[in-house]
This record gives C-alpha cells, structure tokens and sequence, in this order.
C-alpha cells in the first residue's frame, strides 16, 4: 500500500509517500480501508518532533481516518462497514491515518452509515470530538447562554459555533483576519470579533457581564484574556494551541485567574464521541441543517503542500486529503 512515512521530525518536505507493507490487524485490531483523513495541528507538531517520546519514528503519521472494514478478526464488523478511527495512540504508538489501510485497536472504531462524499465524511470525526467535548465536558453550555471561541475559523472553532447555535447561543469567535469574518458568519456566529489581543474589551461592550463560557483554541498566550471576558461563576475550557503556546512563564493562578471565574481544559478519545452523536452529525450534514467547514481536499501526493497550508494556518477550515 502506499503510505506518507516520517522517518525523523522536519520540514513538510519530511513527510514522504512510499511504498510499505500492508499492515496485518492482530488480535483486538481491525484494518480498516482509509477513504479520506483529516489534517490536524497534533500531526504537524508530531512532525516538527514536538510530541517528545509519546512518538517514535520512522512513523506512519494521523490521528484519524474514516473509510471501510477491511478485516476484523473477531468477526464483530462486517467487511464494508463504514467507520471512523481516531486517537488511541494512531500516529503515535502505532502508525495512523495516513496511508491507503491503517490498522487500529476495535476500541478506537466508530460505526456509521451516509452517502455524504468521502471527503465531507474525513473532515468530521477529531474535529466533532472536540467540539462537542468541548461544549459539553470543558464548558458545560446550556442552552441560550453566551459563548466566546478564540480562535475561530479554526476547523473546531467553526465546528464549535455550529453545535452551539444548535443550542440557541449567542456566539462571539474571534479572528485575527476581517476577510475571514464572512467564514464565521456563514456558521452562524452572532459577532465576530477582531483579534487584536483585547478581546476581553470588545466582548464586555457586548456582554458587560462577561460570556458564559469560552472556547481558548489559540494558546497561552490569550487565555488571561480569555479568563477576563467571562463572567463570574462562567467556564473557560481549555482546549487548543494554534500558536503553538504550551506554557504560562511564571503562572500565578490569583493573578491570572479572576475570582470565581473556572477553568477546565479538554483533549478527547474515541469514547468521548458516540456512535449517536457521530450519526446524528451526519444526518444534520445530510439533510442541509449544518455544514461542514471543509477548506480544501488534497490527494495523498499533496501531503506536504497540505502541510504547509496547515502550519501557516491559511485554510480557514478543516483540510481533508482522500485517498
């Protein structure tokens, strides 16, 4: 089969497509016929040897795929069976999603059925994962509450707001770009806030109270901002690092932290997102009540193109590359 293999961390032009044996699922694993995978932040610092010893090359990156039961060995999954795979150790312990077959642990798979194009399919499992989880394990929402995302034309800031206005929230999400303002809006974002490293200012014009809740998608480095825009007894969840920001230098959490003000964080696994959950995204995308953020769909070939559009962090959605 042909695979995209890193074999030390580097540039985008590490990642090379090559020929390699085809894996033989184990006992307890599935091999599953990869259709389309998604690109994901946690596979570029993967690549730019960030993921420290959690990662061991030469590696068959990708933290997800979706595609068809190839063989399961416990004879659970019928051959044909569409489902999704994600985390687990995928693209870490064992090689991942990027790759025409992919062998994964019956634990990480999730079973669905749609017609929906496989690149529609590709863009969905990580990214809903952590959205919804997101919402509903980091922030609690409820609906009709106020909720801010930083970082919002990221694919699970725009897949975020989608779930949120499914519960009647009023949105706020930020970008660092007016071009991009339009992109939020179509998701349905009530206000759309322009980076400028004050959020906060601009969010207490609009709710002198503060936000509910909020969604810190950006980094560190604007989450003592982020805390400042949320009310007392609100939640902030913690959840991405789009500017690669990993620590707070010198946190003093009664500095940063505003009184009564919570603050959780969120990294999901595949039994954060249901099978039902999963389906009944599928059919809302199916029946035109939501829409995926799909950026852009590359070929396998084009993996290190789309690794450079994903580092600059210029596609304004999810990228998907189908097989």
């Amino acid at each position: 089969m042909r695979a995209v293999v890193l074999n030390a961390p580097g540039p985008p032009e590490s990642l090379v497509v090559q020929d390699v044996p085809l894996p033989e699922p184990e006992p307890g694993w599935v091999r599953i016929r990869v259709r389309a995978f998604g690109l994901n932040r946690s596979e570029l610092y993967t690549r730019q040897g960030l993921s420290g010893d959690a990662v061991t090359f030469p590696r068959v990156p990708g933290i997800e795929a979706v595609g068809t039961v190839d063989v399961d060995p416990s004879g659970t999954l019928r051959h044909g069976q569409q489902v999704a795979a994600i985390m687990g150790g995928m693209g870490r312990k064992f090689d991942g999603g990027y790759a025409e077959y992919v062998c994964v642990p019956a634990s990480v798979v999730i079973p669905f059925s749609s017609d929906l194009d496989w690149a529609v399919l590709g863009a969905v499992p990580e990214m809903l994962q952590t959205a919804h989880g997101s919402l509903t394990t980091g922030v609690d929402l409820r609906p009709g509450q106020t909720l801010l995302i930083r970082g919002g034309t990221s694919s699970v800031g725009l897949t975020a707001a989608l779930l949120a206005k499914k519960m009647d929230a009023v949105v706020l999400a930020t970008t660092r770009d007016p071009a991009k303002a339009d992109l939020l809006r179509a998701q349905g974002v009530d206000h759309v806030l322009i980076e400028d490293g004050a959020v906060a200012v601009q969010v207490r014009r609009l709710v002198p109270e503060g936000v509910h809740g909020a969604i810190e998608l950006v980094g560190t480095g604007t989450l003592p901002d982020t805390l400042r825009a949320t009310r007392t007894q609100g939640t902030v969840c913690f959840t991405g690092m789009l500017a690669n920001e990993w620590t707070i230098p010198q946190f003093h959490p009664m500095d940063v932290i505003p009184q009564g003000v919570r603050l959780t964080a969120y990294a999901g696994e595949a039994h954060n997102l249901s099978p039902q959950v999963l389906q009944q995204f599928l059919d809302d995308v199916a029946s035109h009540r939501i829409h995926v953020p799909l950026a852009r769909r590359y070929r396998l070939d084009e993996i290190v193109a789309a690794h450079r559009e994903m580092e600059a962090n210029s596609l304004g959605g999810k990228g998907v590359v189908v097989t």
